[in-house]
């Protein structure tokens, strides 16, 4: 195999990294938020943590090899969808991050809860489906799909 081949099976080994932990991380979330005691949302929400180090292979992974990919190729620099995959990549990162802080803080209320009754209260509910801090969260997600439409149609080369 050519350093090419190698490098395309490396990115997208890592951009499968990126996207199964980001899916999984979602769909925790969304299981956190329909839990119905405190606990299971603390459990779920300690979960997501586990897809971390499954996200930061991928994205560390899709950045590297993807950089390197470009040179080895002999891509112009001036190729759009390339620069729009890293500005999106810094965007979903940006955005995971913060959404992360949203559901860790989320985690922090429910494992009180747990450890003083087991019963969940207004706020609670309102952490777990508070529209913004989801919104940002979904918005990561879109922006890495954006990323998979860039690059698999590699619009304009």
């Amino acid at each position: 195999m050519s350093t090419a081949q190698w490098l395309v099976m490396l990115h997208i080994t890592a951009a499968f990294f990126y996207v199964s932990g980001s899916v999984a991380a979602g769909i925790l979330n969304v299981l956190a938020i329909r839990a119905e005691r405190p606990s299971e949302s603390a459990y779920l929400l300690r979960l997501v943590r586990v897809t971390l180090p499954v996200i930061g292979v991928g994205v560390a992974g899709t950045l590297v090899f993807g950089l390197w990919l470009w040179h080895e190729r002999g891509y112009s620099f001036g190729a759009a969808w390339i620069w729009a995959a890293l500005v999106l990549w810094v965007i979903a990162g940006a955005l995971g991050g913060i959404g992360g802080r949203h559901q860790e803080r989320s985690r922090k209320l429910a494992e009180q809860l747990a450890a003083s009754g087991d019963t969940s209260t207004d706020e609670l509910r309102a952490l777990l489906r508070d529209s913004r801090g989801n919104a940002i969260s979904w918005l990561a997600g879109a922006a890495t799909i954006a990323i998979l439409v860039l690059m698999i149609w590699k619009p304009g080369s």
